[in-house]
């Protein structure tokens, strides 16, 4: 099922993790339309802009799944309403503050990017709640006791 141009839902339901485990991470049609959302709000218009291909390493998480990889009680994952994005060709740090400067999102976490390890360490979390919108910015780093920690961008 194609979500919009260059997204199909298969890329946003297929897990490593459920395949290994037997966990059915089928989206209900609800996800479905809060997965279309996003792909409408924000990754259409970043692979639009961009041009290169996006690598989706995380979108959609059943609650069986989430909780198999430690996601956290409240992820919009669950909801079909985030994923965790990279662009090839392109920092994720440059990705990460054209989002922020470009779209509306709910959330954008620039998580674990480390300066020393080039410019693809980490990722990128991107949230779209249909009609309500934080625009919320900030980066996920480990602190000395390696406890995840947020600041804002």
């Amino acid at each position: 099922m194609k979500l919009t141009t260059n997204f199909s839902l298969h890329e946003f339901t297929k897990s490593q993790t459920a395949t290994r485990h037997g966990i059915d991470n089928t989206p209900s049609m609800t996800n479905i339309i809060n997965l279309k959302s996003l792909c409408e709000g924000v990754l259409q218009p970043v692979r639009n802009h961009f041009m290169k291909p996006m690598i989706i390493s995380s979108g959609f998480r059943c609650e069986e799944l989430n909780t198999k990889i430690g996601g956290s009680k409240t992820s919009q994952h669950v909801l079909g309403q985030a994923a965790d994005i990279e662009v090839l060709g392109f920092s994720n740090v440059e990705l990460s503050d054209w989002i922020n400067a470009n779209l509306d999102f709910d959330q954008l976490i620039l998580e674990f990017y480390n300066e020393k390890e080039g410019p693809h360490s980490g990722w990128v979390h991107v949230s779209f709640n249909q009609g309500y919108n934080k625009h919320d910015y900030k980066e996920a780093y480990k602190n000395e006791q390696g406890q995840t920690r947020y600041r804002l961008r």
